[in-house]
């Protein structure tokens, strides 16, 4: 058993912008298992968006991170000691004790993976919680129907591609945005939408979504906020569906975003928007595993990856999913 685990603290809280000044690297010994227990080595640990608000103290669907205390995540890993029956050293496992390289916790806390049905770290992206919650925001939320007109914001992402191949795997019309020419053109080659919006060029966003839907919305998956949300309630059909999943447009304001100007649209068309958390959908995973899992089989579903190596990185690659620095899943890969 390693004597020393390096983990990523939060230094201080940010405000606007994170800086690498918020995060500290530091050490701390391995605890040994206890009856019960098991240690595991991480191999691969998610960076996610949602990070950012629990780095505020405020009450939230989630604990704060606290200052001093190392921060958490989604992590896979291999098992390295293990006092409970259901888990034996080189098992692989999911949990959430990330951002750090070793982690001891109860066996309840260990979900075992099977990594020769598919990579360990597609547990943290396209298997695990962002593609449960494309689905869930295609399927439950939005109540998506074959042959709809569907707009994805931040389609390049982890969330955003998968939700733009569900969409397509029933047949819809489907347009997604994204902040390059090159997470376009993967959009388009690869995701197969049927087009791609650069919103960093293409001028008037709104005037360019409502060319991209000569027909109009009927389900909108939105992950940034803002402009994006504007756009697209001034293109919805009437009673179109608007899963809210992120507005990561605004998640470093110092003062609170506005709203959409255009808000009275959702009555007089009759829209409904709905926002949720994934973790309150954790029912559906089995039918969500069922049917992307098959869809990876068949070459009609694909994902990228962004990779930062070593624990020390972690900061910068949860930095870079501010700044347009990830295509699709950010991963930093801690071992193996």
């Amino acid at each position: 058993m390693p004597a020393v685990s390096r983990e990523i603290r939060l230094a201080s809280r940010p405000v606007g912008m994170p800086a690498p000044e918020n995060f500290q690297l530091a050490e701390t010994p391995v605890r040994a298992p206890q009856e019960g227990e098991v240690l595991a080595r991480n191999l691969w640990m998610s960076v996610d968006p949602y990070m950012r608000g629990l780095m505020i103290d405020q009450k939230s669907y989630a604990q704060p991170f606290q200052v001093g205390e190392p921060l958490n995540g989604r992590a896979v890993g291999v098992v390295v000691e293990s006092r409970h029956p259901d888990f034996r050293p080189g098992d692989h496992v999911f949990h959430m004790l990330g951002w750090r390289e070793y982690a001891t916790a109860p066996a309840q806390a260990f979900e075992l993976i099977d990594v020769t049905a598919a990579p360990a770290q597609a547990y943290l992206g396209v298997l695990g919680a962002p593609g449960l919650t494309a689905w869930v925001g295609l399927t439950r939320i939005a109540g998506l129907k074959e042959g709809e007109n569907v707009f994805v914001s931040a389609a390049a992402g982890a969330v955003g591609s998968v939700a733009c191949q569900l969409a397509k795997a029933r047949g819809c019309r489907v347009v997604g945005s994204a902040g390059s020419d090159g997470k376009c053109a993967w959009l388009r080659d690869v995701a197969k939408v049927d087009v791609a919006i650069n919103y960093r060029t293409c001028g008037d966003l709104t005037a360019a979504v409502g060319a991209a839907f000569p027909d109009g919305i009927d389900v909108c998956f939105e992950n940034v906020g803002g402009a994006h949300l504007e756009a697209a309630l001034t293109h919805m059909n009437v009673f179109g569906r608007i899963a809210l999943c992120g507005m990561i447009s605004g998640y470093n304001s110092v003062e609170p975003p506005p709203g959409p100007s255009n808000l009275a649209l959702a009555i007089t068309r009759s829209l409904r928007l709905e926002g949720f958390v994934v973790r309150n959908h954790m029912d559906l995973r089995p039918q969500f595993r069922a049917e992307v899992s098959a869809l990876i089989r068949e070459g009609r579903m694909h994902f990228q990856e962004t990779v930062e190596h070593g624990i020390e990185r972690a900061p910068a690659a949860f930095l870079k999913l501010f700044t347009g620095g990830n295509a699709g899943k950010m991963l930093v890969r801690l071992a193996g």
